[in-house]
């Protein structure tokens, strides 16, 4: 039975600007009614122009904050985000195999300022994560390194989807933020070949930092409250979407979105 509140675990890293990674999943499991628990696996120095340094945790005091956190109070589903290293991936894919709540993956590889954020090796690692998740979350260079396939339309990004949906039996939420239009087109896609489009006009705006990291954790939290997955990414992506019309204007780059605007209504 789900806990009131849900509880949401945030496996990822620490953006010191407050834009993204941890800082991001609080604001947002909070405001969505749920209860945040972090397990950091990686501190950056960045902000808005771009990530100055990076420092991955060692992958046992990775494995010692979930344990800490599911051994006491409990989990109703978890975010993972920036993993730091192959280590880190390879445990938290092993602690995480007997979860029986929702998983939702976003496979960071570099932030929206530009900074790189998973080397190959670690990108190799995301498999068994990909395996044991609900949900994976790739943006369009992410869905492209992932399958090595074109993505050139509509078509060819919804079929990358599903090839990855197919082999690792998950879910696959394509985000289209980074395609050419003024509509922004994310694409669902089941391993069964089932799937949802939601489109929206694209917002113009610079302040879209953290918005990978913002939706992620938002579709885990309405998860955790019982949602189905289709609605929870809908509600997800509205929830985004206020974020980023309520942007503070903070910063000199990608700036940071509005959490705290946003009320659970």
């Amino acid at each position: 039975m789900t806990a009131s509140p849900p509880r949401v675990l945030s496996i990822a890293g620490s953006d010191s600007s407050g834009g993204a990674g941890i800082q991001a999943d609080i604001k947002t499991i909070a405001m969505l009614g749920g209860y945040a628990m972090t397990a950091i696996t990686a501190i950056t120095a960045q902000n808005t122009r771009g990530v100055q340094a990076v420092e991955a945790m060692e992958a046992g005091i990775v494995a010692a904050q979930i344990d800490s956190c599911l051994s006491d109070i409990g989990a109703d589903a978890m975010k993972i985000g920036m993993l730091g290293s192959p280590e880190i991936a390879t445990l938290v894919a092993e602690r995480l195999d007997s979860f029986a709540g929702a998983i939702v993956f976003d496979p960071v590889m570099v932030a929206t300022s530009g900074g790189v954020l998973a080397d190959e090796a670690t990108i190799a690692g995301f498999a068994p994560l990909m395996k044991i998740a609900t949900l994976v979350t790739p943006n369009l260079p992410e869905l492209a390194a992932l399958t090595a396939m074109p993505l050139d339309d509509h078509e060819s990004i919804a079929a990358a989807a599903l090839n990855l949906a197919r082999e690792h039996d998950c879910a696959v939420l394509a985000k289209g933020g980074h395609a050419e239009g003024d509509r922004v087109l994310d694409t669902l896609v089941f391993p069964d070949g089932d799937f949802a489009n939601f489109g929206d006009p694209r917002i113009d705006t610079r302040h879209t930092h953290g918005t990978g990291c913002t939706l992620s954790s938002a579709i885990a939290t309405l998860l955790a409250h019982g949602q189905p997955l289709t609605h929870a990414v809908r509600l997800a992506r509205r929830f985004v979407r206020a974020a980023i019309r309520q942007a503070p204007g903070f910063g000199e780059g990608a700036g940071p979105l509005g959490h705290q605007a946003v009320r659970q209504d």
